[in-house]
C-alpha cells in the first residue's frame, strides 16, 4: 500500500466508551493527537474499513480502529522529467510560461510533478538554493491554476538580485483575466489591505486595519455578450497572494472559474445565450494568465521583456463569447 504503516488501535473498553477519537487513539497509539486529528481529515483512519469523516466524533464501546500512516516523504524533492515550456534561458535565469494545473514547489498533496520536480532535471545542480531544498530558484509563484510568465534563478547572485527587484516592486508583471460582468469605470486602480481571511484560512480577502497594501491597475480589454463576461488586463504593483483574483471579486467581477473567490452572477445568465453561459461557466480553472514580464537582467543590466498570447483554453472560451 505505498509502503503505509497500518496500525490497528484495541478495540475500545466499556469504560472508554463516549471520548473524542482523536484523544483516544493518541492514548493508545505513539501518534500525538494532532497527527491523529489530521490523519482523520486525509481519511486515513478508519472504522469497519470505511474512513471516518467527523473530527469529533465519539467512541463506542467495540469500535477497532485502522490507521493508515503515510510513508515519509522525502524533504528534498526528485528530479523528475517534465517537459518545460522555455521562452528565455542563459546562466544566470530562466524565463518560461508555466502551464496551468502544474504546481510550483511541493507541499502537502503535491510532492511530484511540480515546476521544482521538473527544473531539478532540467537545470541539474545549478539552481540557486536561497529558497531552500523545497523551493530552489525559485523567486516568484504563480498559483497551480494561473498559467504564464515566471522567472527562475539559476545561481544565487541571479535570486538576489530578482528577489530585490521583486521587493520595491520594479519589475512589470500583467495579467489577462476573464471576469463576469464589466468593471466601471473601464479602467481604475484598486488600492486594499489584503490579508488571511478571518472565515477560512485557505483565503486570502480584503481587510482593514490589518494585511499588507495591495494596488492594482485595471483596463477592460474587450466585452462580451453585452456586459455579461469581459476580458480585462490587470497590472500589479505589488505582490500579494492572490492579489488579482482577491481584487476582481472585491469590486463585484471575480473570475471566470474561481470557485474560491467567485461564483457566477445571476444576472449574467440572464444577459447571455444559454450556449455562451454555458461555455464560461463551465471554464475549469480561475481565468488568469500572466501573459507579460519585463525586469532588468541581474547581470547584464539589460531591461528584458517577454509577452506571451492567451492560452489555448482562455483564447477558445473568448472566440466562442465573441461569436456566441
Amino acid at each position: 500500500m505505498n509502503g503505509e504503516n497500518i496500525i490497528f488501535a484495541p478495540p475500545v473498553p466499556q469504560e472508554s466508551a463516549g471520548i473524542r477519537l482523536d484523544r483516544w487513539l493518541a492514548s493508545r497509539t505513539e501518534l500525538s493527537r494532532s497527527r491523529v486529528s489530521a490523519l482523520i481529515g486525509e481519511g486515513a483512519v478508519l472504522l469497519n474499513g470505511v474512513p471516518v469523516s467527523a473530527q469529533d466524533k465519539k467512541t463506542a464501546a467495540g469500535d477497532v480502529y485502522e490507521i493508515r500512516v503515510p510513508a515519509p516523504v522525502s524533504a528534498t524533492p526528485e528530479p523528475e522529467d517534465i517537459p518545460l515550456d522555455v521562452v528565455f534561458e542563459d546562466d544566470d535565469l530562466i524565463v518560461l510560461n508555466k502551464a496551468a494545473g502544474m504546481v510550483v514547489h511541493p507541499a502537502a498533496g503535491n510532492y511530484e510533478g511540480t515546476l521544482v520536480n521538473a527544473l531539478l532535471s532540467k537545470c541539474a545542480g545549478t539552481l540557486s538554493g536561497i529558497g531552500g531544498v523545497a523551493r530552489p530558484g525559485i523567486v516568484h509563484r504563480l498559483d497551480k491554476d494561473t498559467s504564464g510568465l515566471m522567472v527562475v534563478a539559476k545561481n544565487d547572485f541571479a535570486h538576489q538580485a530578482l528577489s530585490e527587484q521583486f521587493a520595491v516592486h520594479s519589475l512589470e508583471r500583467c495579467y489577462k483575466a476573464l471576469v463576469w460582468g464589466t468593471p466601471q469605470p473601464l479602467s481604475g486602480s484598486i488600492e486594499t489591505q489584503i490579508g488571511r481571511s478571518c472565515f477560512d484560512r485557505k483565503k486570502m480577502a480584503v481587510v482593514q486595519n490589518a494585511g499588507k497594501r495591495a494596488l492594482t491597475n485595471y483596463k477592460v480589454l474587450e466585452i462580451f455578450e453585452g456586459g455579461a463576461v469581459s476580458l480585462v488586463e490587470c497590472s500589479l504593483k505589488t505582490g500579494r497572494t492572490h492579489q488579482v483574483r482577491v481584487h476582481m471579486a472585491h469590486i463585484g467581477h471575480p473570475l471566470l472559474g474561481d470557485a474560491l473567490y467567485g461564483k457566477t452572477p445571476k444576472a449574467a445568465k440572464q444577459k447571455m445565450s444559454a450556449e455562451s453561459f454555458n461555455v464560461a461557466a463551465r471554464f475549469p480553472r480561475q481565468a488568469l494568465h500572466s501573459y507579460k514580464m519585463s525586469f532588468e537582467h541581474p547581470r547584464t543590466h539589460e531591461t528584458m521583456r517577454f509577452e506571451l498570447p492567451l492560452p489555448e483554453d482562455m483564447r477558445q472560451t473568448a472566440d466562442a463569447l465573441r461569436n456566441g
